[in-house]
């Protein structure tokens, strides 16, 4: 299958490609330099074309998704699917259905999502979620910051052999990351409490979040993963917690070269004030930390003026905020291995507090000098839904935009930020860079994010001109257009058309076949399968997901660890 897309107006940063009308051939899924004269031709004149989102953070899948949408029943009826001829029906506002969400993505032009924290025992249920979302490729992470074994090994300053369960895991759950929460908290949380800084030491473990976040920093390096760390730090949500932010990043930064840190919803841990009266935006001093700095990236955790659905692995965090708002709330502890929690939240603009944390997210963005560092995300849902994210690029690119936006809430928090003196604005090189060139690049997913020849030919097309168009001006008109691509490319084949989807695709799950030295591996298989016997509702055997039970399993080999 080749097809050939003339005559549009392509931003590629990582081709230093920006606003040139040029020709992208494809054939065979993939991105190549010509196509026989027989390619089906793609008018693309006048269009803005650029290669398909990325999203590196988006809880779109796997237990905690499943319990918001039993949780929430009032959040189907906002928004719901059609059938079609070629689409499945579904429901959701904030926690779509599966085939919902995928078709959501594609639509805007997205082609890759990340899942970015799955507990390892319930990775079968993620995949099984992941699997029957179409469309897009997808990956997950799963979570290790409060893990008995891997606090028992950092705690022994035993490496090799947290080195190896880690790789023994992410080829078990068929996941991608290393994923942190509140590392320490949660543990903790399990015997009612938590910790209250870095220093904090884990009950019954006598190690600290600093610890936790250090070795796992060190095994990142060993297993030599594609992706930093993603990181959620200890106390999320909580005025004066940009201190704890600043401390988390420069714990790893004396390690040795190659050690990265990746802080995720930067925007939820950028708070400055004693407490919530005197909240206030720590962001001038993290994007300060990060553009002097380049062992560490975040993403937004943008938030939006809405009704959504909080969830998270940080489960006394969302005791907090059920107390705080007197919402419904539910909690899930996982064997030993994690927790999560889920509270439905509404953002209101006449919020102190809320437009405080609307302004953060964007001033993170304008101050961080870099786009290369910082990824446009809402946390989805827990700032806001995924389908929010044209008009967090408005804001991004319209500083008129972002008036506007101030003109109608709280004033005694508009006048406390400096968002209105910013006169940034985003260009669409940059817009590309923070959706897809950059998200891809940190994740490692080198065909991904571009449209060089051997890119996966995963490509946008939007109805509106870059070279004509004023974004600071014409705002609405940008909004609109990413809001239904005029057409998405996925692995070549035409998806969507005008907001329609016209083709359903399978994508693609990535995962890490990370392997170690043979007696390390048969060491941590022994250690396993003791413990499996003693501690497991489920024997070692039931753990490991197949490569057959993913629909389209994509493994990606890195090599020996260097232990």
């Amino acid at each position: 299958m080749e097809l050939l897309i003339k005559n549009g107006y392509v931003v590629d940063p990582a081709n230093g490609i920006d606003c040139e009308k040029l020709d992208i051939a494809v054939r065979g899924g993939k991105i190549v330099e010509e196509v026989s004269s027989s390619a089906k031709i793609l008018d693309a004149s006048n269009m803005l074309v650029m290669p398909g989102g990325v999203d590196i953070h988006s809880h779109i899948a796997g237990s905690k998704t499943n319990l918001a949408r039993v949780l929430r029943p009032e959040d189907h009826f906002r928004d719901f699917e059609r059938r079609t001829a070629l689409t499945r029906s579904g429901v959701g506002h904030s926690v779509p259905s599966t085939y919902t969400t995928g078709y959501r993505y594609a639509r805007m032009g997205y082609t890759t999502v990340i899942e970015p924290a799955t507990p390892p025992l319930k990775a079968r249920h993620t995949h099984d979620e992941l699997n029957d979302t179409p469309i897009i490729d997808k990956a997950c992470f799963p979570l290790f910051g409060n893990n008995w074994h891997v606090m028992e090994y950092l705690k022994n300053g035993d490496l090799e052999l947290c080195a190896a369960y880690l790789s023994w895991m992410l080829r078990a759950t068929k996941g991608y990351a290393i994923k942190i929460v509140n590392p320490g908290g949660v543990e903790a949380w399990h015997w009612g409490g938590n910790v209250v800084g870095l220093d904090s030491e884990v009950p019954h473990f006598g190690i600290t979040p600093r610890e936790i976040v250090r070795g796992l920093c060190k095994v990142n390096k060993m297993l030599k993963l594609p992706h930093a760390i993603h990181v959620h730090p200890n106390n999320l949500g909580k005025p004066g917690n940009y201190l704890t932010t600043i401390k988390t990043m420069e714990c790893v930064k004396d390690l040795a070269e190659g050690a990265s840190i990746h802080i995720t919803h930067c925007q939820f841990t950028s708070f400055k004030g004693e407490d919530w009266s005197t909240l206030r935006s720590g962001a001038q001093e993290i994007a300060r930390y990060v553009n002097r700095n380049d062992h560490v990236t975040i993403d937004m955790g943008q938030i939006i003026f809405t009704a959504t659905t909080t969830m998270t692995g940080d489960g006394p965090f969302e005791y907090i905020l059920h107390q705080i708002s007197g919402r419904k709330w539910v909690n899930k502890d996982v064997e030993a291995e994690t927790g999560a929690g889920v509270v439905p939240v509404v953002y209101k603009r006449r919020s102190f507090v809320n437009a405080t944390q609307w302004a953060i997210g964007l001033e993170l963005a304008l101050l961080i000098e870099d786009p290369w560092k910082v990824y446009l995300t809402t946390d989805h849902p827990n700032g806001g839904p995924f389908t929010a994210y044209p008009r967090v690029v408005s804001w991004l690119m319209s500083k008129r935009a972002r008036e506007r936006t101030m003109s109608r809430m709280n004033q005694s928090a508009a006048r406390k930020t400096i968002l209105q003196s910013l006169e940034r604005e985003y260009s669409f090189e940059e817009i590309a860079i923070v959706t897809r060139a950059g998200t891809a690049k940190a994740l490692g997913l080198k065909a991904k994010g571009h449209l060089g020849v051997g890119a996966d030919a995963d490509i946008s097309i939007y109805r509106i001109n870059p070279k004509e168009i004023d974004p600071s001006r014409d705002y609405r008109a940008v909004r609109k257009a990413l809001r239904r691509a005029a057409y998405t490319v996925k692995d070549g084949q035409i998806v969507v058309k005008d907001g329609e989807i016209k083709e359903v695709v399978q994508g693609r799950t990535f995962w890490i076949d990370s392997r170690v030295p043979k007696d390390l591996e048969e060491k941590i298989h022994r250690e396993l399968s003791k413990s499996f016997r003693e501690y497991y509702t489920v024997g070692m055997e039931n753990y490991f997901i197949g490569e057959g039970e993913l629909a389209r399993s994509s493994p990606i080999y890195v090599g020996e660890a260097k232990v």
